[in-house]
């Protein structure tokens, strides 16, 4: 139950009697006073008062809902199983046409990431993280972006020039930059500005 409309002799009443019935305190709900309450005259005409109370939806329903209308807009149908550590929500996408939410190189799937994280910290009053995935993607690419990221450091080493690497997201630039941080011969650094910021492969004995 999220909404319920009740009456009480006093609206104080009437929140105690709504908290029950939805089974939460007072901090995760809106509350509508529909009636103020009304004195009778010697105990006739009276009215009493009349609020609707509703349960706030909490950061990961509220993203999961935001996430599922925006992939039923793109007319694709798709489950959703999300979890959260602390300040990131992780979702997991699933369904038939999955590949349509992925995309080429996982563009379509990190422009759904971008979107969603902008929805959620608009939700939340500190900042959340909003990692999506689907089909294991992220794991494969990461895996992808480890073995191009050993090919282009060894060719910065062998050419001694500055290889730039495609722009990705930040969360694709990380995977480069911790694999790289201890290869002998080579240093990592971001240039530009989202999204088209890239990392850089610099050899140390150019």
């Amino acid at each position: 139950m999220r909404s319920v409309t009740v009456t009480g002799k006093t609206i104080e009443e009437a929140m105690k009697d709504a908290l029950n019935q939805i089974g939460t305190v007072q901090e995760n709900v809106d509350i509508e006073v529909l009636e103020q309450p009304k004195k009778g005259f010697l105990g006739f005409g009276g009215k009493p008062a009349r609020i609707k109370v509703t349960k706030k939806l909490d950061i990961m329903e509220q993203t999961s809902t935001f996430l599922q209308e925006v992939i039923s807009n793109m007319g694709v149908e798709a489950s959703i199983e999300g979890r959260r550590e602390d300040r990131d929500l992780y979702f997991t996408l699933s369904g038939e046409k999955i590949a349509i939410l992925i995309g080429k190189r996982g563009q379509t799937l990190n422009s759904l990431q971008y979107l969603t994280n902008l929805a959620a910290n608009r939700f939340s009053d500190r900042f959340v993280r909003v990692v999506l995935d689907a089909e294991n993607y992220r794991e494969r690419r990461e895996e992808t972006l480890k073995k191009l990221a050993d090919r282009l450091a060894d060719k910065a080493m062998v050419t001694k020039r500055d290889i730039q690497l495609e722009p990705m997201p930040s969360l694709e630039r990380k995977v480069i930059h911790l694999y790289l941080k201890d290869k002998k011969g080579i240093s990592t650094h971001s240039d530009g500005n989202d999204p088209h910021r890239r990392v850089v492969i610099v050899p140390r004995n150019k």
